[in-house]
């Protein structure tokens, strides 16, 4: 089997850990090529039964946009009130989406409809299709640090509303919204780290049966 030298291993581990999930961003164009050549990682990315059941969107116009960020702004403020006490002040401190400085925008979602594969792995799980999206979307975000730009999940959404104001197919399933564009800075520490909203796990339970 083929195997990859300890070198290049090694810049894989660094690239997997400098995978941040970005929320401040440049608004200073991206370089198109750049990312052209990361949104081909869905070309080649694995999926159930060969399915291939990602439908990519790009989010450009302005009345799009602004239904995306009203959508954001709307679940943004019910999650709030979720919350009181300290979590409350920490959650309305957390800068949660980079909607507003993001160059580019992507709706990425899962056609469940699909008959490319012809079901094979998906008749008893059909989740595996939305599996194989989000998958897919790692793929593409390493790719995407590896070129230096930044990508943000937005999951703080009404993904039916979401699916209605930017039309997208019936059988479509809303998998991710996400920023991409310049960081304004690096980290290695996620943010909710840093704020104190949560702690990493020291160890990573494995479970014997």
């Amino acid at each position: 089997m083929f195997a990859f030298t300890p070198d290049f291993q090694s810049e894989l581990a660094d690239l997997m850990r400098w995978r941040r999930d970005v929320r401040r961003f440049r608004t200073d164009p991206i370089d198109e090529a750049a990312l052209l050549r990361c949104l081909d990682t869905f070309r080649t990315a694995p999926s159930v039964g060969l399915s291939e059941p990602w439908r990519l969107m790009r989010v450009d116009s302005a009345p799009a946009r602004a239904a995306a960020l009203a959508n954001f702004e709307a679940a943004n403020a019910a999650a709030l009130a979720g919350y009181d006490g300290e979590r409350a002040a920490i959650y309305a401190g957390l800068k949660l989406s980079g909607m507003l400085d993001a160059p580019v925008q992507m709706a990425i979602w899962c056609d469940d409809g699909t008959a490319k594969g012809a079901g094979l792995g998906a008749a008893t799980m059909p989740e595996m299709r939305r599996y194989s999206v989000v998958c897919a979307i790692t793929q593409f975000w390493l790719a995407a640090r590896a070129e230096g730009i930044g990508v943000g999940w937005v999951s703080i959404l009404d993904p039916v509303q979401l699916a209605r104001d930017l039309d997208a197919g019936p059988d479509w399933s809303l998998i991710a919204y996400l920023c991409i564009g310049t960081p304004e800075a690096d980290s290695l520490i996620p943010e909710l780290e840093t704020v104190g909203w949560e702690a990493r796990a020291p160890a990573l339970p494995v479970l014997r049966r």
